[in-house]
């Protein structure tokens, strides 16, 4: 008697077990796949990598740098670069270095102060009035248009000098007049998301206008908000830089950056440059640093804008 070898049959649910094993795998979504492309982007962790080179430099580096800002020294005064003066002095006899890392602390807390004053206020206007919408909506965005006509430097100028210039009123400052933009684009966020289905279920089961702003709209809106705040603490910081470029920033013996470029025309006419490039250096690299971040988490943020 003949035996026919046969070819063992697979069992039937086999094919539904490699489906369940694809389907099983883990992939990336939401924030984890965000993440992910901004971590691809070599010029957005360049920008991170500036970024937290110069906190650890201004925050840090007082505590293994140590200098007096507080007390001139007459018999120091605009000596070019040495030992125990790396960057030299300044015309008030303060040490350059010292004096970088003082400003820099400075800057970078305007810079996030302001930037967090705006975007807070910007969001909740934005979202009150692309929500409501109708009426509302324009008056609100009219009074934002108003605004932005306004010149924002000279009416800056005006206040500051009125209620003078130490951080917390420059940054309230700033912050106020700095919220018209990322109101502008959160109210663009909103009128695109309160017509989506999750929305309308949630009228449907009785939500209220704030109940539908923070739990529904804001946490989907708050990525165009994020890369949004990067941006402004890179204008905050450009702005403290021209308040004090012009006179009106910190007061001494307090300092930013920008006023330590008060008088870079006449330090450079006379030949100090230790005066001019090492704080100018340091101003581009924090602000470029902020638009860098910025850019890779609008591509990150942005589906349409990954990796085409």
């Amino acid at each position: 008697m003949s035996t026919t070898l046969q070819s063992p049959v697979p069992p039937a649910n086999e094919p539904a077990k490699a489906d369940a094993g694809a389907l099983s795998e883990p992939t990336a979504t939401g924030w984890k796949l965000t993440l992910k492309e901004f971590a691809s982007n070599k010029l957005a962790l360049a920008g991170i990598a500036i970024l937290v080179f110069f906190v650890l430099f201004c925050f840090l580096g007082p505590y293994f740098y140590h200098s007096s800002q507080q007390v001139t020294n007459l018999d120091n005064i605009d000596s070019p670069p040495q030992a125990g003066n790396p960057l030299g002095s300044d015309d008030n006899g303060f040490d350059v270095l010292g004096r970088i890392m003082l400003g820099g602390q400075t800057s970078l807390e305007i810079g996030f102060l302001a930037a967090f004053i705006a975007s807070v206020i910007g969001t909740l206007w934005g979202a009150v009035a692309g929500l409501i919408g109708g009426i509302v909506d324009a008056i609100m965005m009219r009074i934002v248009d108003v605004l932005l006509s306004v010149p924002f430097l000279l009416v800056v100028l005006i206040v500051a000098h009125q209620y003078g210039s130490n951080m917390w009123n420059l940054s309230l400052i700033l912050g106020v007049f700095s919220w018209l933009v990322p109101a502008r684009l959160v109210r663009g966020e909103v009128l695109t998301l309160r017509v989506r289905d999750f929305v309308s279920a949630a009228k449907v089961m009785g939500a209220g206008n704030s109940r539908l702003i923070y739990r529904h709209l804001l946490p989907n809106a708050m990525g165009t908000v994020i890369v949004n705040v990067t941006f402004q603490i890179a204008d905050a910081i450009l702005a403290l830089s021209t308040l004090g470029f012009l006179s009106f920033g910190i007061k001494y013996p307090g300092t930013d950056w920008g006023s330590q470029l008060g008088n870079a025309e006449d330090s450079l006419t006379a030949g100090y440059w230790w005066l001019v490039y090492p704080v100018g250096i340091c101003l581009v690299l924090v602000v470029m640093a902020f638009n860098l971040i910025g850019d890779g988490l609008r591509d990150a943020v942005d589906v349409r804008l990954r990796k085409r």
